[in-house]
């Protein structure tokens, strides 16, 4: 499973992006966003069971992002809106095919897109 993230950039605070995670085949994987900025561990932002009904997410994103996926066209989106100046970072997708909805712990994903950097900044 390969994954290709993308739609990071340079956003103002209160702004928004909208991040896609293109896979080659991920139907049935549950997926995974997490962050990471410089000098910091690779942190858990929101996930989704590859249904795309059940979502998690970070107690710090929580009510500003969300999480969706479309298995047609095989992509998982996370829209993110007030963004913050703690929200830059470089974000990566994964796949977990072991689990329905994945995990908050990095490790437990088998699959990882190249990232896609976020700026936030006025």
């Amino acid at each position: 499973v390969q994954l290709q993230a993308s739609g990071g950039g340079l956003a103002q605070p209160g702004g928004s992006l909208r991040l896609s995670c293109v896979s080659d085949g991920f139907n049935y994987h549950a997926i995974g966003w997490f962050r990471q900025a410089p000098g910091k561990e690779r942190e858990f932002v929101a996930r989704i069971s590859w249904t795309g009904a059940t979502t998690d997410y970070a107690d710090s994103v929580k009510g500003r992002f969300t999480i969706s996926r479309d298995n047609a066209k095989n992509t998982v989106y996370l829209q993110m809106n007030s963004l913050k100046p703690e929200d830059m970072a470089l974000y990566y997708c994964a796949a977990d095919p072991k689990t329905f909805l994945g995990t908050v712990v990095p490790g437990a994903y088998d699959y990882w897109g190249q990232g896609t950097l976020v700026t936030v900044s006025s």
